[in-house]
């Protein structure tokens, strides 16, 4: 099974516990700290995805940098190292505020670019997303250079990819099976 689904089973069954324990948003801004601290620290990543760490060393320093936490939020952290899929921490973080999100009629569509959107193009495409999924829709613009240029649209499980990169990868792969 791919980390992908793992991580959303993971993420569902965290959400359902929240909803239960009246905990959603508590435990949602648990999981705005992970993303954005795991995302900031190439040591972390590494840290997580280890091997050769131990399971107690990877919950011990866990616990010390989200201190203060929900106690779902801590008791996923301590799950996902004793089943050992602690490498997948980010990734159900981020599953988690997107089923959040829904839950509240709400959707975040992140837009990779490779230079920062302006106002304008910002609004543009916040009102397409909103007319495509019916929701109240957020956007949160990455950077990511390496697209060359055009975007990248991700809205829940859907994803527009427009960027150059692909189009330039769609062409060399045409072009090589022509030959």
């Amino acid at each position: 099974m791919s980390d992908s689904r793992v991580a959303v089973r993971y993420a569902k069954a965290i959400l359902d516990l929240a909803v239960d324990k009246k905990a959603t948003d508590k435990v949602e801004e648990d999981m705005r700290a992970i993303v954005s601290t795991i995302s900031e620290s190439k040591d972390l990543k590494d840290m997580l995805s280890s091997p050769v760490i131990s399971s107690t060393a990877k919950k011990e320093v866990l616990n010390r940098i989200f201190k203060g936490g929900h106690a779902i939020s801590e008791g996923l952290t301590n799950l996902l190292v004793d089943n050992k899929r602690i490498s997948i921490l980010n990734e159900v973080a981020l599953k988690y505020i997107i089923l959040n999100e829904q839950l509240k009629g709400k959707d975040v569509a992140y837009v990779t670019t490779a230079v920062p959107m302006n106002g304008a193009l910002e609004k543009k495409v916040l009102k397409q997303v909103t007319a495509i999924t019916g929701n109240e829709v957020t956007i949160e613009n990455k950077i990511d250079e390496s697209i060359i240029g055009g975007f990248v649209l991700r809205v829940g499980d859907l994803q527009y990819d427009a960027s150059i990169a692909n189009k330039l990868s769609n062409l060399k792969r045409e072009f090589t099976n022509s030959l």
